[in-house]
């Protein structure tokens, strides 16, 4: 391979690299419904956090969460994924 080669490669595995860092950001904002402005998002997080809150040990137990792991994401603040 040539040094032109070497380097595109190089280049190529970065965008790999960065593209699945964005795709792992979107996996985790996609549970929002679409089309949700930033403040939408922020409103929605905020009540489902709420929600999680709330929940009983059989809610809990339906959806796979211990209630420490319910806790932590719902005392999470609203800006942070």
């Amino acid at each position: 391979m040539n040094g032109l080669s070497d380097v595109r490669l190089t280049l190529h595995s970065q965008e790999l690299t960065a593209g699945h860092e964005n795709s792992a950001r979107e996996a985790n904002m996609r549970n929002a419904p679409s089309g949700l402005s930033r403040w939408g998002l922020f409103w929605h997080r905020l009540h489902t956090r709420k929600a999680l809150l709330a929940l009983t040990p059989e809610q809990l137990k339906d959806i796979g969460l211990t209630r420490e792991q319910a806790r932590e994401e719902g005392l999470k603040p609203f800006w942070r994924i």
